[in-house]
């Protein structure tokens, strides 16, 4: 028997939710062009009144084909809205899940990814196959419990089946690498982060750690919290671009600073703190206190250890007409082997060297005095120092991991090395 596989999609409509709205409207069309993916308005959105572009600099309002930023090969700003290696990882397993003999499972593209991942994805996009009615993927809530089983057996390699196939249809959208999915509690919604079983510390309340240590500090950062499933821990980061409006949700577009750099995925090791102060004076809302703030997490990412600072981590809303930092994320100490260490964004010039004098050296370009940065640098150190031990409890840390993140991923000697005068060293 001669089995013939799925055709692969060629278009996708991009639908959007405008500012302060509750419904999704059609903003246009994402088709295929050869090896490219290729975006033009419809003439209805064009006509509204209320109608904002996706992201200016790449999709202004206009009518016709807008051409790609050099070196793109679909927009950036709708590449963001794309599930990542965790959400592809789920959704291979799905399609191979379902297949037969006879429906053998069909190549997964880029419009694929967008067109069967989750409708509650990150931002204020979504992609159907029509453009007269907005269906929504699986809206329906899973339980946690559900949810983790399905990421284990995921992570295991083996085929999802039955509900379990529905539950992790809720992760499918997001971005990294790491088990993850959404979920509703308490009336709020939450990115729930799972421990791995390839995990050989508790990488979960590390960055529960790291994310509460930095509010802690006064940076603006995303509200988290811990929580026990079937024995395992469980990070649950409340979402920043939903808000609740009569008895729906509102959502708020966002593009990372991947887009905002105009690069894709293979130039991003192009991408800097240093750049993004250039775009942060010329495009961003009140933009000497979102230096400040970059300047504070840049610090912060050095002295936790969070060397994953890569531009999918850093994101700005996008109103239409501005842009505004969003709060902290993904702040997640990494493993530390050796003694030297690298910022995955350039810090100034040439340098990402994970080193408190690569801070300083670009405190300038934030807009701060040396002093000023230096006063801040020092702030992070005693606030880290002090909050230590509360923070270790709150995480109900074990003896174990307290002795393997302290002065290994949080407070590195390597941050300290050949440090301006006046920085504060910690304490022995």
């Amino acid at each position: 028997m001669t089995s013939k596989l799925t055709p692969t999609p060629s278009q996708a409509y991009v639908w959007t939710w405008l500012p302060n709205t509750t419904q999704a409207v059609v903003a246009g069309l994402l088709f295929q062009d050869r090896d490219q993916l290729l975006f033009t308005y419809g003439r209805s959105y064009l006509e509204r009144q209320d109608a904002i572009s996706l992201y200016e600099p790449e999709l202004p309002l206009q009518s016709g084909t807008i051409a790609l930023t050099p070196g793109l090969s679909m927009p950036s700003c709708i590449r963001d809205a794309s599930p990542d290696a965790w959400g592809r990882r789920v959704l291979i397993n799905l399609k191979t899940s379902k297949a037969t003999e006879a429906q053998p499972p069909s190549d997964l593209d880029e419009l694929s990814y967008l067109l069967e991942s989750g409708s509650d994805r990150i931002g204020a996009l979504d992609f159907q196959n029509s453009p007269q009615k907005h269906e929504a993927r699986l809206s329906d809530q899973a339980s946690i419990e559900d949810l983790f089983k399905a990421s284990e057996k995921v992570e295991q390699g083996q085929l999802l089946s039955g509900p379990l196939d529905t539950a992790l249809m809720h992760g499918t959208s997001l971005g990294g690498a790491r088990p993850k999915v959404m979920l509703n509690d308490g009336g709020r919604k939450w990115i729930a982060k799972f421990s791995s079983s390839s995990d050989l510390y508790s990488v979960v309340k590390a960055e529960f750690m790291a994310m509460r240590l930095a509010k802690k500090l006064g940076m603006n950062v995303a509200n988290v919290k811990l929580r026990t499933v079937l024995g395992k821990d469980v990070l649950l980061i409340e979402r920043f671009d939903r808000a609740p409006k009569d008895s729906q949700w509102t959502r708020r577009s966002m593009v990372s600073a991947l887009t905002l750099f105009g690069l894709d995925e293979m130039m991003a090791a192009y991408a800097s703190y240093e750049k993004l102060t250039d775009i942060i004076r010329l495009r961003f809302s009140n933009p000497k206190s979102t230096l400040r703030e970059l300047f504070s997490r840049m610090v912060f990412n050095v002295l936790c250890g969070n060397t994953d600072d890569h531009a999918r981590n850093h994101a700005a809303f996008w109103d239409g007409s501005q842009l505004t930092l969003t709060p902290a994320y993904d702040i997640c100490p990494q493993s530390r082997y050796g003694t030297q260490a690298s910022q995955a964004m350039l810090i100034l010039g040439s340098d990402r060297s994970s080193t408190l004098g690569a801070c300083l050296n670009a405190a300038t370009k934030f807009q701060l005095g040396h002093q000023e940065a230096l006063d801040l640098i020092n702030h992070q150190i005693t606030g880290i120092e002090e909050a230590w031990q509360s923070i270790c409890m709150e995480a109900a840390l074990s003896e174990v991991d307290q002795k393997h993140f302290w002065k290994r991923q949080f407070l590195n000697p390597f941050a300290f090395q050949n440090a301006p005068s006046g920085v504060r060293l910690p304490s022995a």
